[in-house]
């Protein structure tokens, strides 16, 4: 699995203290819902929009669900 981190995800990530493997995580076990550009992934008290291109993943932004 390859990652690119988009600018603004990088300042959430930073931001909440998250890191590149916990994305991972989102990704592979957590459920996902189709969005316009991509996937919105959802695992305990994350959320990951995300898009594929190829065999890249690039993540759009992070959220922390409260």
């Amino acid at each position: 699995m390859k990652f690119v981190i988009t600018f603004h995800a990088q300042q959430r990530m930073d931001r909440y203290g998250i890191n590149p493997e916990q994305i991972k995580l989102v990704i592979q076990r957590g459920s996902k819902v189709p969005q316009t550009d991509g996937f919105l992934a959802t695992y305990t008290h994350l959320s990951v929009a995300y898009k594929i291109q190829g065999d890249t993943y690039i993540i759009k932004t992070v959220m922390v669900n409260r």
